[in-house]
């Protein structure tokens, strides 16, 4: 005889500014947002470096390193045991990755919102100046045009 229990559902964890991220997926996407940052890497509770820079990747692959030099930042997920959001006295959000004794602190210099109003800035700018480059270049050759009859 078979007793099947019914199956429970537990719901997906709801995290709002603070608690604990075990699943490498939800940690890769609250990362990517990130631009600036400023940086504190700390083992057994002592800091081993800090500064700030901007997190260029964020990925997920257990045979690549986390690399932080020259003022830019490849966080590999799978390099931390679980990341904890957690929030400062002014209500500020941050993030600690953490692997057993150490923790790589990083505190954003910018929302999500500023970093997407900057890229969007950057494309536009990219786009007006190819504009411009293309017109000047219709402009020279209608100028080398050896048809033109004035």
């Amino acid at each position: 005889m078979s007793h099947h229990l019914p199956e429970s559902k537990i719901p997906a964890p709801c995290i709002i500014n603070t608690g604990v991220v075990v699943n490498k997926l939800d940690m890769r996407r609250l990362l990517t947002d990130l631009g600036r940052v400023r940086y504190s890497y700390t083992q057994d509770g002592e800091c081993k470096s800090d500064g700030e820079g901007n997190v260029m990747e964020v990925f997920a692959n257990p045979q690549r390193s986390t690399l932080v030099a020259n003022h830019a930042l490849y966080l590999n997920v799978c390099s931390f045991d679980y990341l904890e959001l957690k929030q400062s006295p002014q209500k500020e959000t941050y993030f600690d990755l953490v692997q057993e004794g150490s923790c790589l602190r990083l505190i954003p210099l910018s929302t999500p919102m500023q970093e997407r109003h900057e890229r969007s800035l950057n494309v536009s700018a990219i786009e007006a100046m190819m504009e411009q480059v293309l017109s000047a270049r219709w402009d020279a050759e209608i100028d080398d045009d050896p048809c033109d009859p004035f």
